[in-house]
């Protein structure tokens, strides 16, 4: 068996294509774009590709996005300014505070003082509680975007045993209540969980997200059965590796996402997918 592999770049063109019609759908209606305001403090060469990148994708897909550009020593309050600033703006319907911040920022409390209904991140508590409770908030990109490649196999998830690697508020913990809304049998793991491969072997579906390089190995892989490899490791200068063994798990999956060009080309398309619900939503749609 070699797995087919989940094509980042293809499936998130794909979510792409879908946000577009609805943006020009939304314009239409409305006579504005819908609108993505993000908040970028400092001088972190990562941060500014990355925010260059949402910006640029969010004018493809037909939204309007803005860089609102604080210096490295811009107080809290600075900061928190700008964000109530954006929350009062009836244009703005989704709002991203680029992070990591600069030392001597509170991250948390500037995630938590962004409005939950633009919260596009899906990071606010608020948003957090409707995802444990089964209810309609903004959900974050990254555990999104790993549900649409789950969904993208064409695989009835229903019953289906999944094992979450990794118990971050960023994707390990969102995910697995994602998949546990799919009906599935949800183990949660991590780096220090006892008799890790025994419980691999069990799984139809396995979400790596651990940050420890190849902490997977191919031979635990249950034939058959799906891999998402979301940890994005630097080994060396230039190597990127997962945190699964691809090679060896390749050859016993059904399908497989690779790193790179895996789940990491997700975010940015259910950001902008979050943004176009934030707008429809703010709208009655």
């Amino acid at each position: 068996m070699s797995a087919q592999i989940l094509d980042g770049k293809v499936i998130a063109e794909r979510v792409r294509g879908e946000v577009k019609a609805r943006a020009e759908a939304f314009e239409a209606r409305t006579g504005r774009k819908a609108g993505l305001e993000v908040v970028l403090v400092g001088d972190d060469p990562a941060s500014h590709v990355y925010v260059a990148s949402k910006e640029r994708s969010s004018a493809q897909v037909g939204m309007r996005g803005a860089v609102h550009r604080l210096p490295a020593d811009a107080s809290q309050q600075q900061l928190m300014d700008v964000v109530a600033s954006l929350n009062a703006r009836a244009d703005v319907d989704g709002i991203l505070v680029q992070l990591p911040l600069p030392k001597g920022l509170d991250a948390e409390r500037v995630v938590h003082a962004i409005d939950p209904a633009k919260d596009v991140d899906g990071l606010h508590p608020i948003n957090a509680g409707l995802l444990a409770s089964g209810g309609k908030g903004l959900r974050p990109c990254t555990p999104s975007g790993c549900m649409r490649m789950l969904a993208e196999t064409g695989t009835s998830l229903t019953g289906k045993r999944a094992i979450v690697i990794g118990r971050s508020n960023l994707v390990g913990k969102p995910v697995a209540l994602m998949l546990l809304e799919e009906s599935c049998t949800v183990t949660m793991a991590h780096s220090k969980t006892r008799a890790l491969d025994e419980l691999v072997r069990e799984s139809d579906i396995v979400v790596a997200a651990v940050g420890v390089p190849e902490l997977v190995k191919g031979d635990w892989i249950k034939p058959g059965a799906i891999v998402l490899d979301v940890g994005v490791n630097r080994v060396g200068e230039k190597k990127l590796l997962g945190d699964v063994e691809f090679q060896a798990a390749r050859e016993r999956a059904a399908w497989i996402s690779p790193v790179p060009g895996g789940v990491g080309l997700m975010t940015v398309a259910m950001l902008l997918q979050n943004t176009i619900d934030a707008a429809e939503r703010s709208h009655g749609a």
